[in-house]
């Protein structure tokens, strides 16, 4: 309120608060100071509290004066009050829809990046999935090439058991050997990506549950922002929250928010494409391990087959040598017994001529003749002693070779019984026993 004018014509009483600290709002007030002045010491008793008339029309004008300028000034203040009010108005409503739309459009971009989180965490989600398949093919990959190893090591053991001189070195061997190191390769090879692929599954589940984790930050903060773009100025939820305004010291710049979720989508990304190629070279390593043992399978059989046909034919020819043997041990035998009634018949005819000549040697005198019968007994004699030296050693030759007829026999037998035992362990056996090989599906890891 304006202050009311005074009259001041004496000090004024002392107040609460010292004049001195006040401001002092001071008046030049027109004094009496002419010829009908009442100031005079003769009336100084009866003019001392009363003013003169100009005094009281300049009070009037003074009061005037002040009720217009306060009346002027809270029509100005009023004015004025209604524009800034009118202002402000306007203001708040436009920052309120300002606000409303950058809240609008913080909501399209956080559906967004959310959208393309939860297509990004299907995805990982469908090739985990894939790639546990992938796994799971090379777990039984890596148990069907148990068999195949069982079969090529029971196969070497068996083949051990060969007779001499069939424990060769032979081709079989050597493709069997080739075999089970290929089987103990391919088992390290399986085992090792068997490892990648499950430190693969492990890394595609760390970034899932990283998109996860920012997929919910965003749904949770889309639900906050959906609330707040639906607040107005009826809504009964609001109130004051004075210091809403602070700003946090952790909190990010729409770049640092944006590069978040781009380097967890990219992160995402990168090993899902990894997971993809790491199936791919799946695929290839199982394809590959299948045909190789097949063809190794296929070589060894090859080898086999080839073995028991040369097995087969050195036995054949043996037992042809045999039956050849055994016939001419017969014949030997008949040759022996032939010789030897040789030598018995040329016993008789050596009796003979011996006695002849010891007969004759027993003459009288001049009896005791070298004449041309006793030349010809005593030849006779020498050649009967060369025929049975001759029939002796025939016979002794022919005694010899009876005797390697039947060491030769022996040996064919025991040489046809080795054979018949290496193609029993090869073809019956060992051949045998590999008609239990996997198939290639089974190989491959499909069954």
């Amino acid at each position: 309120m304006a202050q009311t004018d005074v009259l001041l014509t004496k000090q004024p009483a002392s107040q609460t608060v010292p004049a001195c600290e006040l401001p002092p709002k001071l008046y030049d007030v027109a004094r009496n100071t002419g010829a009908y002045t009442s100031s005079g010491l003769a009336t100084a008793g009866f003019r001392t509290a009363k003013y003169l008339v100009d005094e009281w029309f300049q009070n009037c004008y003074a009061h005037y004066h002040q009720a217009f300028a306060d009346r002027d000034q809270s029509e100005r203040q009023r004015h004025e009050s209604q524009q800034l009010a009118a202002e402000t108005e306007a203001l708040a409503q436009r920052t309120q829809e300002d606000s409303t739309r950058k809240v609008g459009e913080r909501l399209q971009e956080l559906h967004c990046w959310k959208s393309e989180l939860q297509h990004e965490v299907d995805e990982l989600v469908a090739e985990t999935d894939l790639l546990l398949a992938q796994k799971q093919r090379l777990e039984r990959s890596l148990d069907a090439t148990a068999v195949p190893f069982s079969i090529a090591t029971d196969n070497l053991q068996c083949r051990e058991r060969r007779q001499h001189p069939d424990l060769v070195r032979d081709y079989v061997e050597m493709e069997l050997l080739k075999e089970a190191e290929l089987i103990r390769n391919i088992q390290e090879l399986l085992k090792r990506t068997i490892m990648q692929a499950v430190n693969q599954i492990r890394l595609n589940r760390e970034q899932k549950e990283t998109c996860e984790t920012d997929w919910s930050d965003k749904v949770e903060a889309y639900n906050i922002d959906e609330t707040c773009a639906r607040y107005h100025n009826q809504s009964m939820e609001v109130q004051f929250h004075p210091h809403s305004t602070k700003l946090e010291e952790s909190a990010s710049t729409p770049e640092t928010w944006a590069k978040f979720t781009q380097e967890n989508l990219c992160r995402a990304e990168r090993e899902r494409l990894a997971s993809v190629n790491l199936r791919g070279l799946i695929d290839c390593i199982l394809r590959d391990v299948a045909e190789d043992l097949r063809l190794q399978c296929d070589a060894v059989n090859l080898a086999y087959e080839r073995r028991c046909e040369e097995l087969e034919d050195a036995r054949l020819k043996l037992e042809q040598h045999l039956r050849k043997t055994l016939r001419e041990i017969t014949d030997q035998e008949h040759n022996v017994a032939a010789l030897k009634q040789a030598i018995k018949d040329k016993e008789m005819p050596l009796k003979v001529a011996q006695t002849r000549l010891y007969q004759r040697s027993h003459r009288p005198n001049v009896e005791l003749c070298r004449d041309n019968a006793q030349f010809r007994l005593v030849s006779e004699v020498e050649e009967l002693n060369m025929s049975l030296t001759a029939l002796r050693e025939k016979l002794l030759e022919a005694e010899q070779s009876l005797r390697n007829l039947e060491d030769t026999r022996m040996s064919l037998e025991k040489d046809i019984t080795v054979k018949t035992n290496s193609l029993f362990i090869d073809r019956q056996k060992c051949m045998t026993h590999r008609t239990r090989y996997p198939t290639i599906l089974q190989l491959a890891g499909y069954q």
